[in-house]
């Protein structure tokens, strides 16, 4: 396998395995809210899962149970530090991404909107690449697994850069502030400087023109690895003014395979 290849996947592991660890201590922490007595308990959601079969059902109510509950979540946390410290397997992508699938489910679809979804994205590429490594093809299932990530994750910018280019608040700079306004650090002071129409709109207008660049970021190397530097800080922002953690390790993980398909491309 190249170098280029083994390096780039690798890189996805090692990063996706921190953000599994991050996400499985948060389930951890909110174990109580999850439990019997708690307010999320199974038998406040199970009608969600009512056109299901009866085994489905079944199978959500035993995987629900504390005690399993915890040892998956247990489970789960040392599968992602051996993913990160040795690197993946099928079996182990597998209980990772299908664990995923119940958690998101236990939480009716979603429990951090874009983040679940970019890690499910990322769980598919490994599995993808794992499934070709036992069919005998390593090297074509890591191509495969990184273009995919490298794809879903340049879209996904795209697509956020497009809708906000199309939603007059924020060509207009009136949808930043409010943002800000609700965030961590909210509400805004009256004399904060983003609620001046003109910097709220060159906030906006770098955002929006810099998500809709991401397909450029396929052009050449250096410019993936520019532009996957920029959208690290803009996360951790994200991050430091909205609280979503998950948010960046989440995407982070996806840009080794963005700098490896824009190497391949040119």
């Amino acid at each position: 396998m190249q170098a280029s290849l083994f390096i780039a996947g690798r890189s996805v592991e090692v990063l996706c395995g921190i953000s599994l660890i991050i996400q499985t201590i948060e389930f951890l922490r909110l174990r109580e809210p999850l439990s019997a007595r708690g307010v999320w308990t199974y038998a406040i959601w199970r009608d969600d899962l009512a056109h299901a079969s009866k085994f489905t059902q079944r199978s959500f109510a035993f995987l629900s149970r504390d005690k399993l509950w915890l040892a998956h979540l247990i489970l789960r946390l040392l599968a992602s530090v051996v993913l990160l410290a040795y690197g993946g397997s099928l079996p182990l992508v597998a209980f990772l991404f299908l664990g995923t699938v119940v958690i998101l489910i236990r939480w009716r679809g979603a429990f951090n909107g874009g983040s679940d979804f970019m890690t499910i994205v990322v769980l598919s590429g490994l599995l993808i690449a794992q499934l070709f490594s036992w069919f005998g093809d390593e090297e074509l299932g890591w191509r495969a697994s990184l273009i995919y990530i490298a794809i879903h994750s340049a879209s996904s910018y795209f697509i956020s850069g497009g809708v906000k280019l199309l939603n007059e608040d924020w060509r207009s700079g009136k949808a930043l502030p409010l943002f800000l306004d609700g965030g961590v650090y909210g509400p805004l002071a009256p004399t904060s400087l983003y609620w001046r129409q003109p910097v709220a709109i060159i906030c906006s207008w770098s955002f929006i023109l810099w998500e809709c660049l991401a397909p450029l970021a396929f052009l050449d190397a250096a410019i993936a690895l520019f532009y996957c530097s920029v959208a690290g800080v803009f996360h951790i922002l994200v991050f430091w003014y909205f609280g979503l953690n998950r948010f960046v390790f989440a995407w982070i993980s996806t840009y080794p395979a963005i700098i490896y398909l824009a190497g391949q491309l040119n």
